[in-house]
């Protein structure tokens, strides 16, 4: 449980550390241990720190598939539950990005968040202006997202995305928009009261109600409750068009579900409850609730940083891993850390700071194919050798089980 609340607080401090060059970020790739993490990024920097830049222009890895990545922000209310975390808000209120498979050329440039939610990051880590990084320029990094792009024909399936604890939805965006670009419809789901912020129907960007005491986070619980946000997701999804004008695209047999750390967990969590969530992926988390062996029969796919394996001292352990009782596959990344799966140390290279070993363009890279291979195995019934074992284009890439 000391590795699950450490990766929880360091989570919290991603964000910090891509516009602060703390490093904050990189604790996350030591071995477990009662090392305190600091409360504040600043507590953290590293005496050999590059000097920041002044102008942060930040840009996402374009995508590589055929298609181009459509976007659209969708809010949903859930009447039949009230929030979790803040029952006297009302139903629980969620904003997704849908990323689809486009046209090429059409559509206008999506920015990576609203103002309100780039101002709750910069807020919340207390950014020195000095740093060049502004709610302006941190809202309008380069994603390769195209709103209101002409969709492709056609049906795709469904891959459900879910950040890491304390991170908001777009810290997957690369991800997302290369799933597009190969075929994929994508719900990035934002996990309300859980982040920084995400901005809501209303107009209101609400602050994290739970991230000041990461001690006293029931993981179980928030997994859990993240399992039923996606589940009624999917429920407004494929139940007519009325929650999304290109409803008609997803293919509501076809769905899978990843996640980043906490995310991942919910990925795991959802299919326990959401037999509709035919293949999972957990990117460098562990496992809340735990899965019982017969719960989860479903293609699962574990990939994560070198501590993240299956002997009986890594993040899961053997006995969990052999619960899950579908198709699966382990891989380990050599070099990576607990961010090299998502936006955050490609963002944090650009500002100038430290990065892991591996570096962040290749972490994208890496996530981005192996991720694809599997729903491109498992939803579509494509044949991908880069699952069959180690590649000689991959050298980083390690098979565990």
């Amino acid at each position: 449980m000391k590795r699950n609340r450490r990766i929880s607080a360091v989570a919290a401090l991603a964000l910090a550390a891509l516009v602060t060059g703390t490093g904050a970020g990189f604790a996350a790739t030591t071995t477990p241990s009662a090392t305190p993490v600091a409360t504040h990024a600043f507590d953290t920097a590293p005496a050999t720190a590059t000097a920041p830049t002044r102008s942060f222009h930040g840009t996402l890895p374009a995508p590589t598939g055929p298609y181009a990545a459509g976007e659209d922000v969708i809010h949903l209310t859930d009447a039949s539950r009230p929030d979790p975390w803040v029952p006297s808000s009302g139903p629980r209120q969620l904003t997704v990005t849908m990323v689809y498979p486009a046209v090429p050329g059409t559509g206008t440039p999506a920015p990576y968040m609203t103002l309100a939610e780039a101002a709750g990051v910069t807020q919340r880590r207390k950014m020195p202006a000095s740093y060049g990084v502004t709610p302006q320029n941190l809202s309008s990094v380069t994603t390769h997202a195209f709103d209101g792009a002409r969709p492709q024909r056609g049906k795709h399936p469904l891959v459900v995305l879910s950040p890491a604890s304390e991170n908001p939805r777009m810290t997957l965006t690369a991800l997302a928009t290369d799933l597009a670009s190969h075929g994929y419809v994508v719900a990035l789901v934002g996990h309300t009261y859980e982040d920084s912020g995400e901005t809501l129907a209303n107009g209101q960007t609400p602050p994290c109600a739970i991230c000041d005491h990461p001690e006293k986070i029931d993981f179980d619980a928030e997994a859990v409750s993240r399992g039923r946000d996606v589940s009624f997701v999917i429920d407004q999804l494929t139940h007519g068009n009325t929650a999304w004008r290109l409803a008609h695209l997803i293919d509501k047999h076809e769905i899978g579900m990843a996640g980043h750390s906490l995310g991942g967990a919910a990925a795991a969590a959802t299919m326990i409850a959401d037999p509709r969530v035919r293949a999972g992926v957990d990117m460098d988390g562990t496992f809340h609730p735990v899965p019982m062996p017969g719960q989860i029969n479903r293609p699962f796919l574990m990939l994560g940083s070198d501590g993240h394996t299956p002997g009986s001292g890594g993040m899961v352990g053997k006995q969990v891993w052999d619960a899950l009782g579908g198709y699966k596959k382990w891989l380990t990344v050599a070099g990576a850390d607990h961010f090299s799966f998502s936006d955050l140390d490609v963002l944090q290279e650009q500002v100038g700071f430290p990065t892991p070993p591996l570096s962040p363009e290749r972490g994208v890279v890496i996530t981005r194919e192996y991720v694809t291979a599997f729903f491109d195995q498992t939803l579509k019934g494509i044949h991908s050798p880069l699952l069959d074992g180690p590649s000689p284009n991959n050298p980083e890439v390690a098979f565990q089980s």
